[in-house]
């Protein structure tokens, strides 16, 4: 285990920053609203444009992995999350905004795929769910310190001096990356680079895209992990600015709080597998909760705000069954197709993040930033799940949800 602590703590560094830029948005929505003279529409896309991006390069990032392996492939991207940083920092209206998401959506675009990649590799199957949940627990620091932080450092230094800062965090964790991280154990061979054919890349592609029982995975991948980072991510401060009309700093809070339910999710979701001997239960359990939830919450006129808080944070801890979806779909793939089988999974899960915020945009400018348009829109992400699941229901559990 010692070996591998190193790979552990810069595949959490490297998706901290991640989590960070992706998030970033909500708490300090309002403070954009007013700098950057954005509507609510705007506000959506700008949330958006980041997995536009990232499922704009899904497909290449996956045959990089192949090719070049995730050590260089994340480092050399990270260079673009850089610049989208600084881009964000100097912006002067919706379109710098959006652009600079974008660029840092790129920038980004390895990162969470580079933990499924790297973990298939470095630890057992039975273990990789697990392994998962580790990392992707440990990267929501990052979704902590873009709720109360990123408010205070937006009330005390400015929103744009803690982009610069960030730009310059993001070039140093790249560097260490690039230093540290290695591809495969030391006791697995390498095998020699080959260069593939545009007819080898292809056959590749078509025979991830042929893989039975892709199509349910991909179905609640769509919404499960978009839904609660559309609340947690982009939407869920605003919420709490239109209908609950708290300041900068209380909305950290309640976001900070929601983080860490996710946290603790993802944790109690890692292992889950091995002790049901089941991913599918698992996954529809989650599921079935998360839209209980946002049904409660599309049903209650103005909640208390007590109330609110409980069933955003309960939302947040149910919804983070993601990591067992993506050791599911990662058991679909032999190691030659590890690259484009891992990004192909998660262009459902980008392809969702760029719809749904984005709908939810339109909704909330449709109804006024109401209360009403917030209880639709958790209207809509309910019946997102449900779609979702109807899918995955016919899902078959993979072996490695088996214990040895």
């Amino acid at each position: 285990m010692a070996s591998k602590l190193p790979l552990l703590l810069l595949l959490i560094a490297i998706t901290c920053l991640s989590q960070f830029y992706r998030v970033s948005n909500s708490v300090i929505a309002p403070e954009l609203t007013r700098d950057l003279g954005l509507s609510a529409r705007q506000l959506g896309w700008a949330g958006s444009a980041f997995f536009f991006a990232l499922f704009a390069v899904q497909v290449p990032v996956g045959m990089w992995f192949d090719r070049y392996g995730a050590r260089r492939t994340v480092a050399a991207l990270s260079v673009l999350a850089t610049l989208g940083s600084l881009w964000i920092a100097a912006a002067s209206d919706a379109t710098d905004l959006i652009g600079g998401r974008a660029m840092v959506g790129v920038g980004c675009a390895a990162s969470f795929m580079s933990v499924v990649f790297l973990c298939s590799r470095w630890f057992a199957p039975a273990q990789l769910a697990t392994a998962l949940s580790w990392v992707f627990a440990a990267s929501n620091i990052g979704t902590l310190a873009a709720a109360t932080p990123l408010a205070w450092i937006a009330a005390t230094v400015g929103w744009r001096n803690g982009f610069l800062g960030l730009a310059i965090v993001t070039v140093l964790v790249a560097l260490a990356f690039y230093a540290v991280v290695r591809d495969r154990p030391p006791d697995k061979p390498v095998p020699p680079a080959r260069r593939e054919s545009f007819g080898e890349i292809a056959k590749g592609l078509l025979e991830v895209w042929t893989t039975r029982g892709l199509v349910p995975v991909l179905a609640m991948h769509l919404f499960a992990y978009t839904t609660m980072l559309t609340v947690l991510g982009v939407w869920g401060g605003p919420y709490l600015y239109d209908v609950h009309k708290l300041d900068a700093v209380q909305r950290g809070n309640v976001l900070l709080a929601m983080g860490v339910a996710q946290i603790l999710g993802i944790l109690a979701y890692g292992p889950m597998d091995r002790l049901l001997r089941s991913r599918k239960k698992v996954v529809l359990g989650g599921a079935t909760i998360s839209m209980a939830l946002l049904v409660i919450l599309a049903l209650l006129p103005k909640p208390p705000l007590a109330l609110a808080v409980v069933l955003l944070t309960a939302f947040c801890f149910f919804c983070a069954f993601g990591t067992v979806i993506v050791a599911q779909g990662r058991a679909l793939f032999p190691d030659r197709l590890a690259g484009r089988g891992v990004t192909t999974v998660n262009m459902a899960q980008c392809l969702g993040l760029t719809v749904l915020p984005a709908l939810v945009g339109y909704i909330v400018e449709a109804f006024g930033n109401s209360d009403l348009a917030y209880r639709v829109a958790f209207g809509i992400l309910a019946l997102g799940l449900v779609m979702g699941a109807s899918v995955y229901v016919r899902s078959r559990d993979s072996a490695t949800a088996l214990p040895a």
